[in-house]
């Protein structure tokens, strides 16, 4: 007995030194989780129920802060503005990076200095871009109006029109894919090549060996960049302010929001409300809808990916 009693013991102490080990190394993630996510979040789930102005200590206030998300009128125009963003920024934009990926793919002379110069774009600092495409779309020597002229259009007003206001962020997003399409081109380049030449036995065409053998190979990459890019576009915020109150030439003179509050993204309001208004408790509250939203629409996503994405390993199970 005692001998079987020894081995036990000593099973369950290597036990213990692998778990004590695994944590000791996964502890800076831990560390790092609980200190700058965990820990905020739940500061900010307190401060959503108190009024607190930052220079005077936090006042209980229970609910008052989400009835008054309720009661907001700007929250209706931020939330249409932001979701009106996302469902026409995140289909574009995964639809330019997958295209992008195909094109960087061809294996053609030089595709390395193609690859770059496409990714070059995304990782130029945001401020920077964004004061360019302030020069860009100025209204009075801006090129996009120089560029319309050529098709007898008449200059535009662009970020000072809203209803040109929130294509033409849409359209400056397309500038920064590269992150996006690396993640696609390494989707594509995981593709066995037996694949295809299945298919082209049975007789498959381009078209087909696209539609048939690429799409579902890569519908989890597809997915992955789908969920990032909902996460993304619900956050928008650096451009959007910068447009707003940065530089000459957009809609600064309307304050944060643009003109009639065209550009007033959600994450901005935030801001806003926080910083510009020091209503801390109100911004968190806020802070909390907003995580409430992409969840539940990360949820949907997950719900409806087994109809689409398809999971190599699980088909062979």
């Amino acid at each position: 007995m005692s001998a079987i009693a020894t081995k036990l013991f000593g099973q369950r102490a290597l036990r213990w030194r692998e778990a004590l080990t695994g944590y000791v190394f996964i502890s800076p993630f831990l560390v790092g989780f609980l200190w700058f996510t965990a820990i905020p979040m739940a500061i900010a789930l307190y401060l959503s129920f108190t009024k607190y102005r930052i220079i005077k200590p936090p006042e209980w206030v229970g609910l008052r802060n989400f009835v008054r998300l309720a009661q907001d009128e700007r929250i209706r125009v931020a939330l249409f503005n932001t979701f009106f963003y996302a469902g026409i920024s995140v289909p574009l934009y995964l639809v330019t990076a997958f295209v992008a990926s195909l094109a960087m793919n061809l294996k053609i002379r030089g595709i390395r200095w193609y690859r770059t110069i496409f990714y070059l774009p995304s990782v130029t600092p945001a401020v920077a871009s964004a004061m360019l495409w302030l020069w860009i779309f100025n209204p009075q020597w801006g090129l996009a109006n120089q560029a319309v002229k050529l098709f007898g259009i008449r200059p535009q007003d662009w970020f000072m029109d809203p209803q040109l206001a929130k294509p033409c962020l849409i359209f400056m997003g397309l500038w920064g894919v590269g992150p996006t399409m690396i993640i696609f081109l390494a989707g594509l380049q995981g593709v066995p090549e037996s694949l295809y030449e299945a298919a082209m036995i049975d007789g498959a065409g381009s078209w087909g060996r696209f539609w048939n053998v690429t799409v579902p190979i890569i519908s989890p990459v597809i997915f992955f960049n789908l969920i990032m890019g909902i996460m993304g576009s619900f956050q928008v915020f650096t451009t959007a302010f910068i447009i707003t109150t940065g530089g000459g030439g957009g809609a600064r003179s309307y304050g944060a929001g643009g003109v009639l509050d065209c550009l007033l993204f959600y994450v901005l309001y935030i801001w806003q409300q926080g910083f510009s208004f020091h209503r801390m408790g109100y911004a968190c509250a806020m802070g909390w809808l907003l995580l409430t939203i992409i969840l539940v629409l990360t949820v949907i996503q997950f719900r409806l990916q087994e109809r689409w994405v398809y999971y190599e390993a699980e088909r062979r199970l």
